[in-house]
């Protein structure tokens, strides 16, 4: 598993490049605060149904969550699961917000 920092990630979504992003917080999370992506929780990775991400084993995917510690954990599983490129966003949504607010 890669890292990709908030920088980094905020710079291609800026430049408009198509990525593949998966929020792995709960859904409330995800209705307060996201950076776009599927709404994909932990708890679905964890029991293996990501049937929406298939399609994209041999694409770059770039996991969040609130800290970086559920999308660390849901990077290692769709590793095992035969993901090619996954990537964790360094310190989630909370140092993207503390970088670039809402």
């Amino acid at each position: 598993m890669e890292n990709i920092t908030a920088e980094e990630l905020k710079k291609r979504i800026d430049s408009g490049e198509t990525l593949h992003i998966v929020d792995v917080r709960e859904p409330h999370e995800h209705a307060e605060f996201n950076i776009g992506g599927i709404l994909l929780p932990l708890g679905e990775i964890r029991a293996m149904q990501v049937d929406e991400l298939e399609d994209l084993k041999d694409e770059e995917v770039i996991v969040y969550c609130r800290s970086g510690g559920r999308s660390g954990q849901a990077a290692m599983i769709l590793e095992t699961m035969g993901f090619q490129n996954v990537k964790n966003l360094t310190g989630g949504m909370l140092n993207w917000e503390e970088k670039f607010g809402r």
